[in-house]
């Protein structure tokens, strides 16, 4: 069996280019207005020749960067996270740097690994879309003395940057249009809340502004993901339980509008005539989804762009106080809460 070929190296493209390797390295530093026309031409087509590529991880340890920004996402299933993914990756692309995306699936221990990880591969700075994370995590966050910004949720007795929405305004706006839609029975739904400040912060809204309303009923329920038996009973026992009432359900985020959907597909109840929908960020799906879903729009690729530019703020030495930038959200109105 053959043995794969040797990587070329930058002393086999200086010795086909009848040169020295401090002539190459000048080549590939972009100081090539220092060499001569014909050198560089050697240059050229010996790296073209050999199909030299330099090792960018050993350039940039020698200059003492990598460009490298860590990125830890809680759920890359998540269309939520897939837009805010796409801003951070145009605005390394606009700054010159390259993200390496770590995918916990929500789990603690995963997210331990990755922060040691990208310890190891010398990241400049990381952007962390946090899952509530145990001591031992936050510790270790805090130790690594890494650039850092968080998206979306902050995490308890750590003073970092963050990016998201504001939560309370949105809230606010879900609320009350369901209230001017005439709705009297409005069930808030979240996954378990945990230390989960954006849903802490949905939760607490909606009941500040029903408390303007007091005629109006207002609960809340907590339904993890997948537990489909949990979901039909938590619906089915709001629908019945305010029988002659106009009766709607917010959804915290998009992956559980989706559960929420295919809930009420399965006990029989129609978004639009049986009772109101409306759910947290804007999903493909929910203008083709029967009468259309009400959704509050996240600008989430403007949130990713912005956490990128922050962290890259903070690695170039900006030491300005913690900072929270939060975005406003937009509600776009379908048939599912509307007379």
């Amino acid at each position: 069996m053959t043995s794969k070929a040797a990587r070329p190296t930058i002393s086999d493209v200086a010795k086909a280019a009848k040169t020295g390797k401090t002539s190459v390295s000048r080549y590939l530093n972009g100081e090539q207005s220092v060499l001569s026309d014909d050198l560089r031409l050697r240059i050229e087509t010996a790296i073209a020749e050999l199909d030299y590529r330099p090792s960018q991880m050993a350039r940039g340890l020698k200059r003492g960067r990598t460009r490298l920004i860590g990125l830890i996402i809680a759920d890359i299933t998540n269309p939520y996270s897939v837009d805010v993914l796409s801003g951070i990756e145009a605005a390394c692309r606009e700054k010159g740097f390259t993200p390496l995306v770590c995918n916990t699936n929500n789990e603690v221990d995963q997210e331990l690994h990755y922060l040691d990880l990208l310890r190891s591969y010398q990241v400049e700075g990381i952007v962390v879309n946090a899952v509530g994370m145990r001591e031992e995590g936050l510790n270790r966050l805090q130790q690594s003395a890494l650039p850092m910004v968080l998206i979306d949720r902050k995490i308890p007795d750590f003073a970092c940057d963050v990016v998201g929405l504001d939560n309370t305004q949105a809230a606010t706006t879900a609320t009350e249009h369901l209230v001017e839609q005439g709705f009297e029975a409005i069930l808030f739904l979240s996954e378990p809340l945990g230390t989960v400040n954006t849903r802490r912060e949905r939760l607490n809204a909606f009941h500040a502004t029903l408390k303007r309303y007091p005629g109006i009923v207002a609960e809340n329920a907590e339904v993890p993901l997948h537990e489909a038996d949990m979901m039909d009973n938590t619906l089915r026992q709001f629908h019945s339980g305010h029988r002659g009432m106009r009766k709607a359900v917010i959804s915290a985020n998009g992956a559980l509008t989706l559960q929420v959907a295919r809930s009420m597909r399965r006990i029989g109840l129609n978004w639009g005539s049986d009772i109101g929908l409306l759910g947290f960020d804007e999903l493909e799906w929910a203008e083709l989804a029967g009468v259309g879903i009400t959704t509050l729009k996240q600008p989430t690729w403007q949130i990713g762009y912005a956490a990128l530019e922050r962290v890259v703020k903070r690695i170039e030495g900006g030491s300005d106080s913690v900072y929270e930038q939060v975005f406003s959200g937009e509600l776009i109105v379908r048939g599912s809460t509307v007379r």
